[in-house]
């Protein structure tokens, strides 16, 4: 109990929170006091001496119940299922045979009211970076792709089907009924064990934040998790990252000119000494790269494209021509906007320009636009970049018109946030991703620097 109180206590300071330590100090004395058998009286004893702003008595309320919180939900058993006739359970099996095996054993476990296991919950918080998030904001979208990596969105679907697929076979309405709402109330359940879990970690996670954090922290945490201070942060590390894949790249440049002998220029540089090879000359084994970038600036991906744009405008010194594009539902050329001297204003500018919505994001339509007015900045010796999360919010998502582009480009290399076990309801990824050259996740601030090291080196 008193590691957990002082857990929270770090939590609450982690939040802003100001809380002295002889104010903790009364506060094991006032749970001394008080006792822990009452709840309700053992959270005011905590609140009335931690909180001394009323303004701090929201975040009190958010943390409190993720330390002592209530018992995790509960699903219903598999009474139903098991109380079937050999005629329903024959049914029943014969209407599961048509999903996949993935799908059928999520669905068999609904039915089955298991739920997720300590360990299955450890493995999804590392899979979508929960380990890493310290903003308690974050934790409806964090529940939302731990669901999404279990492929809800597929299971809601295939429920759908299962029942009509049931009503077909001849089960009776009543038991198809039953069977329905065990399972939505079992998902329900699951819905709920995420959260308190997820809400569970970000609290921990709080709790052990140092005070002063360092910015190799910043660099590996999630772009989704980090809260406005962060994002400032980010910002400022970004241009000493820019900074130093500048030196680096022009370095890699310099020295690739001492290639490989090119004999062709040595003879024409020394027809002056009637043929003699006296002055040597190499191929230059790199040029500066012509990039044609486009980016996703919706919701979901609004900040990374926004970090991608600020490195490719404090690399232009290493890059021979960029053409900047950002789209949403349609597509905008924006390299105008980078001829200001201030990389902070040029993107302000396209994001005022384009403001995000919610689901209304057409890479399909935005791929249309690109090919009617601007394929001619796409030739052999051009890098296409796409960088954005492939979620086409289950629009047309013109694979011909994309697999146009990559032919015409020298490489195509598509940044992702998303690693490709999400890349189910409405992404599109898995039929892009084949036709790339290289599709790197880029998830946080080192995955990015590392791309843009990448892409320039080739």
């Amino acid at each position: 109990m008193e590691s957990r109180i002082l857990q929270l206590i770090s939590a609450l300071r982690a939040s802003g929170v100001r809380i002295s330590l002889a104010e903790s100090a009364e506060a094991f004395s006032a749970v001394d006091l008080m006792g822990v058998q009452d709840r309700e009286q053992f959270r005011l004893s905590l609140r009335a001496t931690l909180i001394k702003d009323a303004r701090d008595i929201p975040v009190f309320d958010k943390l409190f119940p993720l330390f002592f919180g209530v018992a995790p939900p509960s699903l219903m058993g598999g009474n139903l299922s098991e109380s079937l006739s050999p005629e329903e359970a024959h049914l029943l099996a014969e209407a599961l045979r048509q999903f996949t095996q993935d799908i059928r054993q999520r669905l068999e476990r609904l039915m089955n009211g298991q739920p997720l296991s300590r360990e299955e919950l450890e493995q999804l918080a590392q899979l979508v970076g929960l380990n890493n998030t310290q903003d308690l904001r974050y934790q409806n979208w964090m529940a939302q792709r731990m669901m999404r990596a279990l492929a809800f969105p597929e299971v809601r679907e295939a429920l759908k089907e299962l029942m009509e697929q049931l009503a077909q076979m001849g089960l009776n309405r009543e038991r198809v009924e039953q069977l329905r709402e065990m399972i939505q109330q079992n998902m329900q359940g699951l819905e709920q064990q995420l959260q308190q879990f997820a809400g569970e970690r970000i609290a921990e996670n709080l709790s052990q934040q140092p005070p002063g954090e360092s910015a190799d922290n910043i660099l590996n945490r999630p772009f989704r998790a980090l809260s406005d201070a962060d994002k400032k942060a980010i910002q400022r590390e970004v241009r000493r990252l820019a900074a130093v894949l500048r030196t680096r790249i022009a370095l890699r440049q310099k020295r690739a000119k001492t290639g490989q002998l090119d004999p062709k220029a040595t003879i024409r540089a020394n027809l002056k000494h009637h043929g003699v090879p006296m002055e040597i000359r190499h191929k230059d084994r790199t040029r500066k790269p012509r990039i044609v970038v486009i980016c996703d600036i919706s919701t979901s991906m609004r900040f990374c494209s926004e970090l991608m744009l600020t490195f490719l405008y404090a690399l232009q010194g290493q890059v021979h021509k960029t053409y900047a594009f950002a789209f949403i539902d349609h597509l905008e050329y924006i390299s105008g906007d980078f001829n200001a001297t201030n990389a902070d204003e040029a993107i302000a500018s396209v994001l005022w320009r384009m403001p995000s919505g919610s689901y209304n994001t057409d890479l399909g339509w935005s791929l249309q636009n690109f090919a009617d007015e601007y394929l001619d900045t796409l030739n052999s010796q051009t890098t296409l970049l796409m960088v954005g999360d492939g979620r086409n919010n289950y629009n047309d998502p013109r694979l011909d018109l994309f697999t146009l582009l990559t032919r015409r480009a020298a490489r195509t290399i598509w940044l992702n946030p998303e690693p490709p076990v999400l890349w189910n309801g409405d992404s599109d990824m898995p039929k892009y991703a084949p036709v790339c050259d290289n599709v790197f996740k880029v998830s946080n601030l080192r995955e990015l620097a590392e791309a843009v090291d990448h892409l320039l080196s080739g």
